[in-house]
């Protein structure tokens, strides 16, 4: 056969393979284009035919995400709350307001749900990374079946990027060795600036760009803040995606993490609230559901729930503690008033694009409720109400003047987030419950939207976000991703209330489930099934005999009126629905334990088994998961290190674990060898050499012995022995120690203490970097 048949036969071949593979979107990758040139021997007889870029559907919309942080219905002003923010204000004037859009009741469960389409717990996000176990519905490894919006965007042609907080890598991934599949730039994104884990400093944060550790150009002293920094960089993003592919239309997902505590804010932003939350909690709620009820966002006979029990009256309150609690909310109000002000920079530069018309902008007001884990009281440090230990009145009050600065990872007291979920009853961590679930929503889309301004009522969740914005695109969804077969979406795109605030609600049945509180809404109607108080963060309450109430939410708003004993067949109805739900969903088996799935033995870990591990200098941003458990637990720190000759005093951080909120630091000062436990900053125990080591190589140990524990909620700690060159030079005893985990984001650092120091001693100093040579750092376990 001639040359030229050969090529004719090959083109014919290539093209017939080419139409029988689709090219509708419903597989992705698209397929590579058909070649419809002409190939001769030579060029000047041949065609050429560029395969050219993938372009989106014609007319194809911006699409910009929101979503902000622990966050309730009753705290933002768009939605009646006591703090103004005029940016969501606006947004919504040139949109709309969706006063019955729900959310998991938990951050990583959410934000799985809003990337993919699908409930949390078909992605393996029952619960937050930290707390994952063995289950295909909680085990926190995101499925390749469950592709994000990202992704699919992105095979059809969008610039694709997100910023802030992720929190849905595996807590044993996120190292910067990785694996990166579950990152950011590996489920779609592009381009990625923010940080792992569920919170971090406003001042001192964690941060990766894309997969590679970051650390912050600026101190907190020298102005800097995360809100603005992830602002900064992404108006930078959009800034250069529309000098480079302006006709490219881009997907920006915004998670800035705030505001969720730590509650970090300067301090002018602080004092625009001074005495505004002086009448307390109570009086609070109800100036909330009055001007909810004025603004029309919700019915007028919606009645206030009742305060539990267990949070205090604000008049039964002492002078200290309501000076204490309001502060505090004061801190809260300014942090969220920031938020508001640096995101408002963020939309004007979208609406400063030439498609500002046509972007679709998706503001969420919180991935859960208001949070209660600052416990009853309120904390300087929401580490350690995390690991189950409760803070004092009379502690805070010596630091009043320090909260929402970065000494402190502070979080209001419960009385601020019950308030703040006003008129539904509980907050965050209890989706059985809309103080949980319930957050506003704001749409913005110019060219679509005529009804600006107007209020939507229809009943929707997170997982309806991914479908809407297919339907705005106009492509379908997926069947396979990178060849893998897809679970099907479960949300319903919410495009049809747009333009019609009377329309049939598409959302008839929805299950709601995190740490054994469950509910099921089913064509107006509730039940639920309470779980415990959600600042309690250890034990089990059990599933023996568990109560579940019914709520008719078509006539009763704020589920204040339990029907359960007046429509009993009703209420096994719903029950016989979540069931079903949660056989489809992967659900079971229910787990309500919190602190004590912190360790979990099962987990996949880079550390299970190993008792020995060895660091050489330079090795930094080694996450918790993924360093040496050396929590309550016996231990030796073996640092061999060199001092160059003519260094007069060696000075500099040989290993440290943490910051200032809790953590450990192996350090020499002014040629001293210390070391440093951090119990939650509430207690340091130092253990300091009294000679200056000389030039030359030394060997600096320190042996730990651990006392005998005598139950899960003994904090008991040991004795510590600082040796240098195998000579004993100091011993002290370590009195407590964290028993479970030393902060959200910080890390393990050799040769320096990156983040927030862990001592005090040397953070005018910081990161503190090691002068001399470490040849090895060598930890061993028990």
């Amino acid at each position: 056969m001639k040359v030229a048949g050969i090529i004719a036969l090959i083109t014919i071949s290539q093209t017939t393979i080419a139409k029988d593979v689709s090219t509708k979107g419903d597989v992705l990758p698209l397929p590579a284009p058909q070649f419809d040139g002409v190939i001769s021997k030579t060029f000047e007889n041949s065609k050429q035919d560029y395969p050219q870029p993938i372009t989106p559907p014609k007319d194809a919309p911006n699409v910009v995400v929101i979503l902000l942080d622990d966050l309730g219905f009753g705290q933002p002003g768009t939605f009646g709350g006591p703090v103004p923010t005029p940016t969501i204000d606006k947004l919504a004037e040139q949109g709309l307001r969706y006063t019955r859009f729900h959310t998991t009741a938990i951050c990583s469960p959410t934000r799985a749900a809003l990337l993919t389409g699908r409930n949390h717990h078909q992605s393996g996000f029952g619960t937050i990374t930290e707390l994952s176990t063995g289950y295909p519905g909680y085990n926190s490894i995101w499925p390749r079946s469950s592709g994000t919006i990202a992704e699919i965007l992105k095979g059809h042609g969008y610039s694709t990027a997100a910023f802030g907080k992720w929190h849905n890598t595996p807590d044993w991934e996120t190292s910067p060795m990785g694996p990166f599949d579950r990152w950011p730039t590996g489920l779609g994104f592009e381009y990625w600036y923010g940080f792992q884990g569920g919170e971090t400093s406003q001042w001192e944060p964690q941060l990766f760009r894309n997969t590679t550790p970051v650390e912050p150009d600026k101190k907190p002293e020298d102005g800097y803040n995360l809100n603005v920094d992830l602002v900064d960089d992404a108006i930078s993003w959009v800034e250069r995606q529309q000098a480079i592919s302006p006709d490219k239309p881009f997907f920006l997902y915004f998670a800035p993490g705030a505001v969720h505590a730590p509650l970090h804010v300067n301090k002018e932003w602080i004092d625009k609230f001074s005495g505004k939350f002086d009448q307390g909690w109570d009086a609070v709620r109800a100036e909330t559901i009055a001007r909810q009820k004025a603004q029309g966002l919700i019915p007028e006979n919606t009645e206030l729930t009742s305060r539990p029990s267990e949070i205090e009256a604000w008049d039964k309150l002492s002078t200290q503690q309501k000076e204490l609690y309001a502060r505090h909310q004061e801190v809260f109000a300014g942090f969220l008033a920031q938020t508001d002000y640096e995101v408002g920079r963020l939309i004007d530069a979208v609406n400063s694009t030439k498609e500002a018309d046509n972007t679709l902008i998706i503001f969420i007001a919180g991935d859960n409720g208001p949070s209660a884990e600052g416990s009853l009281t309120g904390t300087t440090n929401n580490i350690m109400t995390q690991n189950g230990i409760p803070d004092t009145v009379e502690s805070q009050l010596e630091e009043i003047d320090e909260i929402g600065g970065p000494l402190h990872e502070n979080h209001y007291p419960v009385g601020w987030a019950w308030a703040g979920s006003s008129p539904f009853q509980w907050m965050k961590r209890v989706p059985s419950h809309f103080g949980g679930t319930r957050n506003g929503m704001v749409v913005s889309w110019p060219k679509e939207i005529k009804d600006k301004g107007s209020i939507r009522t229809q009943f929707h969740h997170v997982i309806d976000i991914a479908p809407t914005i297919l339907n705005a695109v106009g492509i379908e969804e997926p069947t396979i991703i990178n060849g893998t077969e897809q679970t099907p979406m479960a949300g319903v795109d919410i495009n049809y209330t747009f333009n019609n605030a009377d329309a049939q609600g598409r959302r008839t049945t929805q299950y709601f489930e995190t740490g054994g509180h469950r509910a099921i809404y089913h064509d107006g109607w509730v039940a639920a099934s309470f779980h415990g108080a959600p600042w309690i963060l250890t034990g089990s309450v059990g599933f023996d005999d568990n109560e579940w109430a019914l709520y008719n939410i078509e006539k009763d708003f704020s589920q204040a009126k339990d029907v359960a004993s007046k429509y009993p067949e009703r209420l096994a109805q719903l029950r016989s629905i979540f069931d079903q739900q949660a056989q489809k969903y992967q659900v079971y088996p229910l787990d309500d334990r919190f602190a004590e799935r912190v360790s979990n033995p099962a987990r996949p870990s880079v550390t299970r088994g190993r008792t020995s591990f060895s660091y050489t200098e330079g090795i930094v941003r080694i996450p918790e998961g993924s360093a040496p458990p050396a929590y309550q637990r016996s231990h030796t720190i073996t640092a061999d290190i060199e001092i160059p000759q003519g260094v007069s005093k060696a000075n500099g951080v040989l290993i440290a674990n943490g910051g200032s909120a809790a953590g450990y630091t192996l350090y020499i000062r002014n040629g001293i060898p210390a070391y440093e436990f951090n119990f939650f900053a509430k207690e340091r125990y130092r253990v300091t050499a009294r000679d200056q080591l000389s030039p030359g190589k030394h060997t600096i140990t320190l042996v730990y012995d651990q006392a005998p524990i005598k139950s899960a909620q003994d904090v008991s700690g040991g004795t510590a022995t600082l040796k240098v060159d195998g000579k004993e030079v100091a011993q002290g005893e370590i009195s407590k120690v964290v028993t479970k985990r030393y902060s959200g984001t910080e890390t393990l650092d050799i040769g320096m203490d990156l983040g927030s120091s862990v001592s005090p001693i040397y953070k005018d100093a910081a990161p503190f970097k090691f002068n001399g040579k470490i040849h090895q750092i060598l930890v061993e376990l028990d």
